[in-house]
């Protein structure tokens, strides 16, 4: 696991076993709001160590970006800790939560020690507010890669912990495509110090207007692929020619698992588009 001061008493971790995905903290002289917890039992708890040891602090507050279980299997390691989420991530985490939880299980002995903790605070409108210490944390709906996505902002800093709605590579399999459009755009405008990105590094402030341009250029790309395999005798086969690299990225992002995120998405526009029913595409730490 990394970890990195992004600024005073904010701090950031990232898994280096699963798809980079990152998690951070925000501490008061009593004790800390974590954002989000990491995919695999053993990062997570080196977290709560270091919050707890190293911080001298517990964690009472717990903010789940979205439902996805590389965001929230954790929660269950902090048992005092009030868990905060959009109000569709506790309807998700209770629909969904459990049967992926069980299939993981099955394939990794790691995922036995889990159980799913949905939140307990919910909010679906408008914003909420948390203080800690000297920092304010404004949490806000960020919807596009999942609808029960939030983004929370360190207001004194201008740092943003977007969770998934910002991404090295943008994911919409379990989102809406104008949805993720729009929040990019949103965020671009906010004149942020930083990013914190659900998965991958940390997006400083000279290089956001570069991310919000690679990201929306992407999102186009995709958007005139389709529509163009749409138009042939074989659309499934033309869809197979757009690879990601061909879209404007990188397939080394996300430790080597954007083709196949990539692939997804072509396909969840693709089924979109013609307006097949799309399956909701619980991610987990399986897949």
């Amino acid at each position: 696991m990394q970890r990195e001061r992004v600024s005073e008493n904010v701090y950031w971790f990232q898994s280096e076993i699963y798809a980079q995905v990152t998690a951070g903290v925000v501490t008061g002289p009593q004790w800390a709001i974590m954002i989000d917890t990491l995919a695999l039992p053993e990062e997570t708890l080196a977290m709560r160590s270091f919050i707890e040891e190293d911080l001298a602090v517990p964690v009472r507050y717990i903010i789940n970006t979205h439902y996805h279980a590389d965001h929230t299997w954790g929660n269950c390691f902090f048992p005092g800790a009030t868990i905060i989420s959009h109000s569709l991530s506790r309807k998700y985490m209770i629909e969904n939560g459990q049967a992926s939880l069980e299939a993981a299980k099955r394939l990794n002995q790691a995922f036995r020690q889990i159980k799913i903790v949905p939140p307990h605070l919910t909010f679906d409108q408008g914003e909420m507010s948390l203080r800690v210490g000297k920092k304010n944390l404004i949490l806000f709906s960020t919807p596009g890669h999942s609808k029960d996505g939030i983004s929370v902002l360190v207001e004194e800093d201008r740092v943003l912990f977007a969770g998934d709605a910002f991404l090295p590579l943008p994911h919409i399999v379990d989102g809406d495509i104008e949805e993720q459009t729009n929040t990019i755009k949103r965020i671009g405008k906010m004149g942020l110090e930083n990013i914190i990105q659900g998965h991958g590094d940390i997006i400083l402030r000279g290089e956001i207007d570069d991310a919000v341009k690679d990201n929306l250029n992407y999102i186009a790309a995709i958007r005139k692929g389709v529509r163009a395999a749409l138009r042939k005798k074989n659309p499934f086969d033309a869809l197979a020619t757009i690879d990601v690299e061909s879209c404007g990225k990188s397939r080394v992002f996300l430790g080597g698992l954007a083709e196949e995120i990539h692939r997804r998405n072509l396909k969840a526009l693709y089924k979109q588009m013609v307006n097949e029913p799309l399956e909701s595409a619980v991610q987990s730490v399986t897949e």
